[in-house]
């Protein structure tokens, strides 16, 4: 039995934040009503790469769901929602703040027929706040926070991350946040509205900047492949290639000194004495280090820095960490049987539970794949779904 087993979710997003949110729930044992639009259904089915015309992307971030297509335009349509609302715990959307509110399916209205229900709004800016109006995708977010002003080098182009962190960071807030308001749900009977917007939910995670700033007024300015405290704590060039290298304490820093490069004469340098020595003089230990690290490859480095028990890890690219011996032995990746793509490669799970361990119990489901299932089971005739599906009411 999993976790979440009698958790009923009614999920209304689409793209990237909501969807991994109500995915990380299925994973755990919910089970989770995806509805999607008549046309076409959630965009992602739209991106490729396309195994045999089916949207990998989609079917990368759904796994675990059941699909059914409702036009909420249509009253029809919106009364069927309701009645699978009734029953639910949770509801997922992410529409543009205002939208539920037009179409009658925001919390207000939902809260009126089911006044346990936990629904969770997900948008650009969150529902209130001069900026509430606006769209907002990860990238914007990554710019409005302050994150592309301190990634990348010093007097370069502003970047981005390599992967959308604010969808992937409020769908991970939105997952916690639910599982608390099902928590207080379950002691008092209270349902709640969670508002999580894209542009805040990685501003609790820039610490230390935020130590700087609010102490000093010290603006963070990017670091490139540094560290913004720590020394050395970044990319290191060797041989043939690179390597990262944590030493962020002062046991790990006279570690990699004595055991793995051999020159115990850093330690009592005046420059690099401690942490805050090492980083005022970070690009003359770079230097050093890299002089050093330049006699011997990567592997060499690695194999000595494991002995001493200096965290340090390879530079992979993607292909090369899905290939990798501990990634495969930990189950991060795992494979499944999609009926149209075939056998595909996922991400695993990256919670480990002891007596409730995440299943992939179905692949992502086909568009409207479940419309009739679902509808059957609330008494909805065959002739009657046929009707509503000849008149674009469902798909």
């Amino acid at each position: 039995m999993l976790p979440l087993h009698k958790l009923k979710v009614l999920d209304i997003s689409q793209i990237m934040a909501g969807p991994y949110c109500t995915m990380v729930l299925a994973d755990m044992g919910a089970e989770v009503i995806k509805v999607e639009k008549t046309n076409g259904g959630d965009d992602s089915r739209q991106m490729g790469p396309y195994v045999n015309d089916e949207s990998t992307c989609f079917s990368q971030i759904n796994r675990n769901k059941k699909s059914i297509s409702l036009n909420l335009k249509d009253e029809r349509a919106r009364q069927i929602f309701y009645r699978l609302a009734e029953d639910a715990d949770v509801i997922v959307e992410n529409y543009r703040t205002g939208v539920t509110k037009s179409l009658k399916i925001d919390y207000d209205t939902i809260k009126a027929i089911n006044p346990g229900i936990v629904y969770c709004s997900i948008s650009g800016y969150g529902q209130t706040g001069p900026y509430s109006h606006r769209g907002g995708f990860d990238l914007v977010a990554q710019g409005m926070s302050g994150l592309m002003s301190m990634t990348g080098e010093p007097g370069r182009r502003p970047l981005k991350t390599g992967i959308a962190v604010y969808d992937i960071g409020a769908g991970i807030t939105a997952v916690y946040s639910i599982l608390a308001a099902h928590i207080h749900k379950m002691n008092t009977g209270e349902g709640q509205h969670i508002d999580i917007a894209i542009t805040e939910c990685g501003l609790p995670w820039f610490a230390w900047e935020a130590a700087a700033y609010f102490a000093e007024g010290r603006v963070p300015e990017p670091t490139g492949w540094r560290h913004r405290v720590s020394a050395p704590y970044q990319a290191i060039k060797t041989r043939d290639g690179y390597l990262m290298l944590g030493c962020a304490n002062q046991r790990t820093w006279e570690r990699l000194c004595g055991d793995v490069l051999g020159r115990a004469d850093l330690m009592s340098d005046p420059r690099f004495i401690t942490n805050h020595d090492r980083g005022q003089h970070v690009e003359a230990l770079e230097t050093l280090l890299e002089e050093i690290m330049a006699e011997q490859d990567t592997d060499h480095w690695l194999a000595l820095c494991d002995q001493a028990g200096v965290p340090a890890g390879p530079i992979n690219d993607f292909g090369q960490a899905m290939q990798d011996e501990h990634y495969l032995a930990r189950g991060m990746v795992e494979e499944m049987e999609h009926p149209v793509i075939g056998k595909m490669k996922t991400i695993g799970f990256p919670s480990k539970f002891s007596r409730t361990p995440s299943q992939i119990r179905s692949p992502a489901p086909l568009f409207g794949q479940h419309t009739d299932e679902v509808l059957a089971s609330l008494g909805m005739t065959e002739p009657e779904r046929n009707t509503l599906r000849d008149e674009g009411c469902i798909k």
